[in-house]
């Protein structure tokens, strides 16, 4: 199984140092981000996937029992209601391995963190 200190460069990579299950997981989550926030930047950033889009968008990690969706405290907070079936924390949701990836809910929380990001960068640009 994959470790975040495996130095691995792109996230096909990444995914494939995972077995099949999680793997197939790993994938259904990029393609939701990456539908959702097209012009989104994707590297590995702290050993696992990144997306940046106006600065950081979201990261995703695959693990043993589940796929860690990191979309931000503020996403977190906004999204409490609708992710508190899964096990969260400040700043992640945990997707369990043995069901399939809200691919709406990962949507509607990328987009809003897209919201956030162009909302900080046009009020950073407003106030040089």
């Amino acid at each position: 199984m994959q470790s975040r200190n495996n130095a691995v460069t792109d996230v096909s990579s990444y995914i494939a140092g995972f077995p099949v299950a999680t793997g197939k997981l790993l994938k259904q989550l990029r393609d939701i981000i990456r539908k959702a926030a097209p012009d989104a930047e994707e590297l590995i950033s702290y050993g696992m996937p990144a997306y940046k889009y106006h600065g950081v968008l979201v990261y995703f990690a695959g693990y043993e029992k589940h796929v860690g969706f990191y979309p931000t405290p503020s996403v977190i907070k906004e999204f409490a209601a609708k992710i508190a079936r899964y096990k969260y924390s400040k700043g992640a949701v945990q997707f369990p391995l043995d069901a399939p990836i809200p691919a709406t809910l990962v949507t509607q929380m990328v987009k809003f963190r897209m919201k956030e990001n162009l909302a900080k960068a046009a009020k950073k640009k407003g106030t040089k």
